[in-house]
């Protein structure tokens, strides 16, 4: 391991200097990689290693037919590399649980017999080990269970790769039965194309992940936007107006600074006026949130999240009820003007 100081705090980290990806694949040669589940993350990762010369074969619902669909669209071929969830299972020596949290509890019971001694048992969320009271996965004593979480979605695991980076994420040990968890689980994140690999615990990734997915990264953002659009709107401003100084700004120029540099580099390269505004108000925001995030962190520590997702996620209406409330998102003025400035972007011009 590499070890880098993140601002004062010096961790280890595991990159391709020290784990290279032929490394990665020596570790994995006799393996068969099984990956469940072609939702969200198992397209971009079995994608990944099957470019870096990985054997992978590609475990899906037959009755799923739009998952299935594009597993044949991206090469996978039925019977050879794509198989049913059991059957893919049965083959793998590593088996990657990629079905989404509540299909994992519902099909643990017929994924557990399938497998086998020295086998390893592959998450990249600790939802389902964490909170094993309510979703009942334990695994046997005689597999590994191991964590590679790309800090990122599926969709950007996969474009990262194309484009040559990669996505940070963490991994874990939770059972070693074989000797071999923790080189398997470095070769994995490497094989997936990580940039970068950082050492956590089940339990720190799976509270870590739903407060940042409820908070800062979706849910706190969606909020604080709508805030400030419906003031502006509230005082008589035009939805380009509103929708420009509230997302556009920010998408198109302001975090492209912070992704640079970081946030007192984008705040120097912004005007006096705006530096003196927003290192103020930082504080009042901060102050005023810090509340929320208290009890959003309780909340998922005390389980009360996984029980409101795998009840809500496990109800036979649930793409009926999701697909109302992406809608109602979709169709809002907001995100029809957002629609509308996006239309107006220069590469969408007609030439």
């Amino acid at each position: 391991m590499a070890k880098i100081n993140f601002g004062g705090v010096v961790e280890e980290v595991v990159t391709r200097d020290e784990f290279s990806l032929d490394k990665a694949r020596q570790v994995l040669k006799n393996e068969v990689v099984a990956v469940l589940g072609y939702g969200v993350q198992g397209p971009a990762q079995s994608l990944n290693m099957r470019d870096n010369g990985i054997n992978v074969i590609v475990g899906q619902r037959c009755e799923d037919k739009d998952c299935w669909d594009k597993a044949h669209k991206d090469g996978w071929v039925e019977g050879k590399t794509l198989f049913s969830l059991e059957e893919a299972a049965k083959r793998g020596t590593v088996i990657q649980y990629l079905v989404s949290d509540a299909a994992q509890m519902m099909t643990w019971p017929q994924i557990k017999p399938c497998l086998k001694k020295g086998d390893a048992l592959y998450f990249s969320h600790g939802f389902s080990i964490v909170y094993k009271d309510q979703t009942g996965i334990i695994p046997p004593d005689f597999v590994d269970v191991i964590l590679v979480a790309p800090k990122g979605s599926g969709t950007s695991v996969r474009a990262n790769y194309l484009a040559g980076s990669g996505i940070n994420a963490s991994f874990a040990v939770q059972q070693d039965a074989t000797g071999r968890a923790y080189e398997r689980t470095i070769a994995l994140g490497i094989a997936i194309g990580a940039g970068y690999l950082f050492p956590t615990t089940f339990q720190n990734e799976v509270y870590s992940d739903l407060t940042g997915e409820r908070g800062v990264l979706m849910g706190a953002l969606a909020g604080v936007m709508e805030a400030q659009y419906n003031l502006l709107r509230k005082h008589g401003h035009s939805p380009s107006e509103a929708f420009n100084e509230t997302v556009e700004e920010l998408t198109q120029s302001l975090i492209r600074l912070v992704d640079k540099n970081g946030m007192d580099w984008m705040y120097a390269n912004c005007s006096t006026t705006a530096q003196r505004g927003a290192l103020d108000w930082r504080h009042e925001f901060r102050k005023a949130v810090e509340p929320v995030f208290d009890k959003l962190y309780a909340s998922v520590a005390s389980g009360e999240q996984t029980g409101i997702v795998l009840k809500a996620n496990s109800a036979s209406d649930y793409k009926v009820k999701l697909d109302a409330e992406l809608r109602e998102m979709r169709e809002s003025e907001m995100w029809r003007a957002g629609a509308a400035v996006r239309s107006l972007r220069p590469e969408n011009w007609k030439k």
